[in-house]
């Protein structure tokens, strides 16, 4: 690795409408230049454990930011925020890509930038990062970590704030997609992510996906219950490859 450090700092973004939010940016220290990855955090909000991850991609050589999505709610507690967002019917897509464009568009202004950008989320950031492959501009490749609510559900209607499923979208996805699941999920089931797959593939978009053994959901998350060391061990790797091949 080229760099000899990182810094990691709350920043302001312009996110949706012009709002100002704010963001989390971890960067290798030196002049790169670097790729970038954008973090959709999970359900939970922008938590420690998910600023903990983007410090993870500065350590191995990614400018990573995360925007605050749930920073409207008004609170410094991110399980206020969530609960809020949750009796409101959940995060509001359009507003959502509107932050995470804003974001993105904040990179292009760091000089230390090569210009190529990915995408990841995790839990209902990975239904988000499914939906900003397929309707943003400028995103070079796209991690889905466990995204449920990505095909339909009987038991799930649309909602004023997510009127639409993003596997609607596949014939709009526009760069190569990872996805990352365990196979004790269930949001989204193995048949979910089968039917998921099936969408993609006759798409003729550019897909793979890994289904890990004794891992349920969020089991890269090391300060929950679900976390299962030999699954995570093997998700990571897979996910800077796959990063590797598409944003060097």
């Amino acid at each position: 690795m080229a760099y000899q450090g990182m810094t990691a700092e709350h920043i302001w973004v312009e996110g949706h409408n012009g709002d100002g939010i704010n963001a989390y940016l971890a960067r290798p220290l030196g002049p790169g230049p670097f790729p970038a990855v954008h973090l959709f955090h999970h359900m939970p909000g922008w938590d420690e454990a998910s600023k903990e991850m983007a410090r993870k991609f500065a350590h191995n050589g990614y400018i990573a930011i995360m925007p605050n999505l749930h920073y409207r709610e008004g609170s410094d507690d991110p399980v206020a925020n969530s609960n809020s967002i949750r009796e409101k019917g959940g995060m509001p897509d359009e507003r959502t890509l509107g932050d995470a464009q804003g974001a993105i568009s904040y990179l292009r202004h760091l000089s230390n930038f090569n210009g190529k950008v990915g995408i990841i989320g995790f839990c209902s950031g990975g239904r988000q990062v499914f939906l900003a492959a397929c309707k943003l501009s400028g995103i070079n490749a796209a991690v889905d970590c466990w995204g449920g609510g990505v095909t339909p559900r009987d038991s799930e209607p649309p909602t004023a704030a997510m009127p639409h499923a993003p596997i609607e979208f596949v014939a709009d996805l526009s760069c190569p997609m990872l996805g990352i699941f365990g196979a004790d999920d269930a949001r989204p089931t193995v048949e979910e992510v089968a039917a998921t797959d099936a969408a993609i593939k006759a798409a003729g978009k550019s897909w793979e996906y890994e289904i890990y053994p004794n891992a349920g959901h969020g089991f890269v998350a090391v300060d929950r219950p679900s976390y299962a060391v030999e699954a995570s061990n093997a998700a990571w790797p897979r996910i800077f490859d796959f990063y590797a091949k598409h944003l060097s």
